[in-house]
């Protein structure tokens, strides 16, 4: 079998091993890219109530103990602070209470993970480490085979255009370098 033949079935049979990586990284890549417009990988649901004012030092278990009663709250508290003199911050079971004392308005915050698209995000930003991390690399290097082994797949018909397409996927992230450093 000659090299081109070769390079074509490895660049088909390479590129099939990446469709399903590469459709995860591309969707999670787009829900990344906009994190400042909105979380990707939680939603947050947020609950606003009013307990009455609240009595009693808010650093003492009791007062907040009390606070979580009249909240209908099961959950286990973890750990609270004052962000300031007039409120009460409390977790709970990885949700956010928020108690203005004087006035008894709550603000309840809880995340709620966006199934399939949190876990996608959990793999594209490598969280897990470890092994995956390999898995990442491998994938890297496997994507870099098939821009390669792509550009030998040219045919002269097409050479002049491929060329200068990919002269230009150089060079566009070069201009952008230029202009934001």
């Amino acid at each position: 079998m000659s090299w081109r033949r070769w390079n074509s079935v490895l660049h088909r049979d390479i590129g099939f091993l990446c469709v399903g990586l590469t459709l995860i990284y591309a969707i999670s890549g787009v829900a990344v890219n906009h994190i400042a417009q909105w979380n990707p990988s939680y939603r947050v649901e947020r609950v606003e109530t009013n307990i009455g004012p609240v009595v009693g030092n808010p650093g003492d278990a009791g007062t907040v103990r009390m606070i979580l009663e009249r909240l209908d709250e099961p959950g286990k508290l973890e750990s609270s602070y004052r962000p300031d003199p007039g409120s009460l911050q409390l977790f709970v079971d990885g949700r956010s209470i928020l108690v203005e004392l004087v006035s008894g308005q709550v603000v309840h915050d809880r995340a709620i993970p966006r199934p399939g698209l949190r876990e996608m995000n959990f793999l594209h930003l490598n969280h897990p480490k470890k092994a995956w991390t390999w898995v990442a690399d491998l994938y890297a290097v496997a994507l870099a085979f098939l821009a390669v082994s792509g550009l030998f797949m040219m045919r002269r018909k097409t050479l002049r255009r491929g060329l200068v397409l990919s002269g230009l996927g150089v060079v566009l992230p070069l201009l952008f370098l230029l202009f934001y450093l």
